[in-house]
């Protein structure tokens, strides 16, 4: 007989697996590159911090939440500066059961992603599109003539093993290609380096 696993009441829902500092070296970025004039694949290695942050209220609404922050480096370039930087929240209304994602990313680029999800739910996704008023995106003016975002998508999912593994595409027109649209995806596999307690150090 399987061993039942005994769970508290995981206030944090479907954000509660996350909490805590991971890291993966099976990355895979698929992009154009524009001083090679190609789309091409390249590896790489990632760290991801995900930190629990106070009850947030917008009047009747209530949010749970993390304060996250996910860097990556090519493979070869570990030691020097890394090629990818994102920083943001994961916000969780019970009532509702919606899950956003909100972050930028060092290129200028903010978006706000909405899905939903249950309290055990060990997989979750997201999206966003230019122009809508509560799930959208935003860039800046040089990436929107050159590189506009059309769609965000995104899955978090926590596999059997306990490693973390996500998926997320998007969607570009580019100006590079004649303005025909291409899938800018990434994805990674990550295992826990330090899970956060009441002894541990956050900073």
């Amino acid at each position: 007989m399987a061993k039942k696993s005994i769970q508290g009441p995981q206030r944090l829902g479907p954000l509660s697996w996350l909490v805590g500092e991971w890291e993966g070296n099976v990355g895979v970025d698929l992009s154009y590159h524009n001083k090679d004039d190609e789309t091409t694949e390249t590896g790489y290695f990632e760290k991801a911090w995900f930190k629990p942050i106070p009850l947030q209220e917008n009047g009747q609404q209530e949010l749970e939440g993390l304060n996250f922050k996910m860097t990556a480096w090519r493979h070869g370039e570990e030691a020097m500066d890394p090629f990818h930087d994102e920083v943001g929240y994961l916000l969780w209304e019970k009532k509702t059961g919606t899950i956003m994602r909100c972050n930028v990313f060092g290129r200028g680029i903010a978006l706000i992603a909405g899905g939903t999800a249950k309290a055990r739910d060990t997989k979750f996704s997201f999206t966003a599109t230019p122009g809508d008023p509560n799930y959208g995106i935003l860039q800046n003016k040089y990436l929107s003539q050159r590189a506009e975002l059309i769609k965000f998508t995104g899955t978090f999912q926590l596999n059997d093993d306990g490693t973390f593994s996500y998926a997320q595409d998007l969607v570009l027109k580019l100006a590079a290609l004649g303005g025909k649209q291409m899938h800018h995806t990434d994805r990674n596999t990550l295992h826990l380096v330090k899970r956060y307690h009441p002894g541990s150090e956050f900073a």
